[in-house]
């Protein structure tokens, strides 16, 4: 068949097979920010795939919107959430053309979401304004010592992260946490084994 031609067939095509890629578990280390986290806060689910950390975000209260680029992930997303018996807001776009919401959410959550170097620094601002003041950003993203792990994310270095590159870029919030990770990741097929991440915790100024 014919390599896909845009993102959202990539992607499409990878959410399309049976299960849920990664799992319908949270990401175990936002489990571990709950604390951070208050019932009834707006929270923006960003690249959120198949919705298993969205769909946990609105099984904690919270009134989420989970905007990925795949209306086959979407789809995914709405069935685990009807399956849970919680409301999740799915919106289909673009995150390099999308018109990102400005001063909106308590907290934008990005798990393992990677862009190459020319579009990155856009989306990471458009997740950054998207706080209001006082939120939270959560992320996790892979950093370029997974590609020797070959446990999951891009096999091209320039699209993971080191901590030095989401420093630069999201300089204009506090950092509360931002450090390299190494240990085991165990969410559905595409991420199993020993993984080098990085964790960032940001907030926006008041």
């Amino acid at each position: 068949m014919p390599s896909p031609s845009s993102p959202s067939d990539f992607w499409d095509d990878k959410f399309s097979r049976p299960g849920y890629l990664y799992g319908v578990e949270p990401n175990s280390w936002l489990v571990s920010q709950r604390y951070r986290l208050k019932t009834g806060m707006r929270v923006l689910c960003v690249g959120d795939g198949e919705g298993r950390n969205g769909v946990w975000l609105a099984q904690q209260g919270m009134e989420v919107m989970s905007v990925d680029s795949s209306p086959v992930a979407l789809r995914k997303s709405m069935k685990l959430a009807m399956d849970r018996s919680t409301k999740l807001i799915t919106h289909c776009a673009d995150l390099v053309t999308w018109q990102w919401p400005r001063n909106t959410y308590d907290a934008v959550v990005a798990i393992f979401i990677h862009f190459p170097p020319m579009i990155r620094p856009a989306i990471h601002e458009g997740m950054a304004g998207a706080l209001r003041p006082g939120g939270v950003l959560l992320m996790e993203a892979f950093r370029p010592e997974q590609v020797k792990n070959g446990t999951g994310g891009p096999r091209d270095p320039s699209l993971l992260y080191g901590p030095e590159i989401l420093r630069q870029d999201f300089q204009g919030l506090t950092m509360e946490e931002l450090a390299a990770w190494e240990g085991v990741l165990d969410e559905g097929p595409g991420h199993q084994g020993q993984s080098a991440t990085t964790r960032l915790v940001a907030r926006k100024p008041n």
